[in-house]
C-alpha cells in the first residue's frame, strides 16, 4: 500500500551541481541532504525541506521537464515570490486551479516547478 511520496526526482545536466545548489539551498531555503556514497559517485545532489525531497540525477542528454514538474506547497506564496523574484527567478502567476494560489518557474537547468497554497 502506498502511503507517502518519499522523494520526486528530477534531471540535470552534468556539471550543474553548484548552480543547483545555490538556486535549491540559496533561493528556494531547502537543505542540502548527503548523498549514499555510492550513489554520490553519479553526480548530482538532494535536498529537503520539512518532509519534502527533491533529487536531482545527472542525465548526459539532459532535456528539462517542461511539462512535468512537482507541485510544491507553501506558506505566505505572495511572499515566498517577491523572494524568488528578488533572486532573479521569474514567477509566472496561473489562476486556474480552483481554491489555491499558484505559480510556475523554473530552476537554473529549465525544470519547471509549480508552488501553490491553498486559499483560505
Amino acid at each position: 500500500m502506498i502511503t507517502a511520496i518519499d522523494h520526486v526526482q528530477l534531471a540535470a545536466p552534468p556539471g550543474s551541481e553548484d548552480a543547483l545548489r545555490a538556486y535549491y539551498t540559496g533561493a528556494l531555503g531547502m537543505t542540502e541532504i548527503p548523498k549514499p556514497p555510492v550513489l554520490a559517485a553519479r553526480g548530482g545532489c538532494w535536498f529537503q525541506a520539512g518532509a519534502v525531497q527533491l533529487h536531482m540525477g545527472v542525465e548526459e542528454d539532459f532535456r528539462p521537464a517542461r511539462k512535468a514538474h512537482p507541485g510544491l506547497r507553501v506558506t505566505g506564496i505572495e511572499a515566498y515570490a517577491a523572494h524568488l523574484t528578488a533572486c532573479g527567478t521569474e514567477v509566472t502567476w496561473d489562476g486556474n486551479l480552483p481554491g489555491h494560489l499558484r505559480f510556475y518557474a523554473e530552476d537554473p537547468v529549465g525544470n519547471r516547478l509549480e508552488f501553490l497554497e491553498p486559499r483560505v
